[in-house]
């Protein structure tokens, strides 16, 4: 088992830029202990990263879940419910399952509210209500021991205009302990400790009479980007960002719109001005989803994948978490230190009646 490790700080990283030596480590998950050091064992903090649960009513009988899409989500929220306290197996690092201060939800909650007309309607209320009462809101008002932040993906509502994006901004007033809030009610902020996140939608980007059409509406996240980037001021604090679309896809140069910009799902002027946004932060991981796969790696801007912690951000995609169809899931256990971040895979080949931990652990110094 292999974990993926960079002995030098954000810092050191940009001195070596210049010039300097940096070095890597590839070490076996028992050798993660070692390298956290003495007295690492225990997270300051604690969380799941899940994403496109895709939550599906029965198209025949709107006003019901589809049995399969229920039992497989309800699966997976009960697995997160008994994580706490179960031991990490030498291969994937070792340890206890810290406890957590909540869930981050990548988006793509639910799977019609993308879609119009006809019984849709009746399926984007039976899907958003299924995860509410799964999730509930602040852990002690759904299925869920953990509450929950979670950003809204193009299944969701591409332009921002459903039921579910409503949702989410209903649930934005009751959510316990935001720092900040969009004006439209729908991004925000929290802090877990000295750890500050931001949930940013769909995309992060602008749009506006002036600007090239996006293809998914991103509802002035970018604005609240630097609004709250901004107000937290600290640039060596470490940040969490997630939103729903994938980064390297889209990370072509932009210098004028064109045609083909059109039709991508984040547009590159937006991607360009979200790597000039956080450069200067210390972002220390982007969570997103929608591939249904996982792939972890450094990003600076292009859509060149560099290796683990050797840029400007580390991006997380996270595979599906509890999707209809198939057995196939996982999502991302994260624990954070003042000196490290720590993230492994939890999957499942049988939708969540089992689970085992990846062979594979991330791992750096903060």
């Amino acid at each position: 088992m292999v974990v993926h490790t960079n002995l030098f700080s954000r810092r050191q990283a940009l001195l070596s830029a210049a010039g300097l030596t940096a070095s890597v480590a590839k070490l076996r998950g028992e050798e993660l202990p070692t390298f956290l050091g003495a007295g690492s064992a225990a997270a300051d903090i604690a969380f799941c990263f899940v994403t496109d649960t895709h939550y599906l009513a029965d198209k025949k009988n709107p006003d019901s879940m589809d049995p399969q899409s229920a039992r497989i989500c309800r699966r997976l929220v009960n697995t997160l419910n008994g994580l706490v306290g179960e031991r990490i197996p030498a291969e994937a690092g070792a340890g206890k399952v810290s406890r957590m201060s909540g869930i981050i939800h990548g988006g793509d909650l639910v799977d019609s509210a993308d879609k119009r007309g006809g019984v849709y309607p009746r399926m984007h209320a039976t899907e958003f209500a299924a995860f509410e009462a799964d999730y509930g809101l602040n852990g002690s008002d759904g299925i869920l021991h953990y509450p929950v932040f979670e950003v809204y993906g193009n299944h969701d509502g591409p332009q921002g205009d459903t039921l579910v994006v409503k949702g989410i901004q209903s649930r934005n007033r009751r959510r316990n302990g935001i720092k900040n809030v969009s004006a439209n009610g729908l991004h925000y902020s929290w802090d877990w400790g000295n750890l500050h996140l931001i949930n940013l939608g769909i995309v992060v980007g602008q749009s506006g009479p002036d600007l090239q059409r996006r293809r998914y509406n991103p509802m002035d996240s970018l604005r609240f980007l630097k609004h709250d980037l901004q107000k937290m001021g600290d640039a060596n604090r470490p940040v969490v960002i997630t939103q729903h679309i994938d980064l390297a896809r889209y990370s072509v140069p932009y210098s004028e719109d064109k045609e083909e910009f059109l039709h991508m799902e984040w547009h590159p002027q937006d991607v360009k001005s979200f790597h000039e946004t956080v450069a200067p932060f210390h972002v220390i991981a982007n969570f997103f989803g929608h591939t249904h796969r996982r792939d972890i790696f450094g990003w600076n801007g292009t859509s060149q994948r560099q290796p683990f912690n050797h840029a400007d951000i580390d991006a997380f995609n996270g595979d599906n978490s509890s999707h209809f169809n198939g057995g196939k899931q996982a999502f991302l256990y994260v624990e954070l230190s003042k000196t490290h971040l720590v993230v492994r895979e939890v999957v499942t080949k049988d939708a969540w009646v089992s689970h085992q931990w990846a062979d594979q652990v991330w791992a750096k110094k903060i």
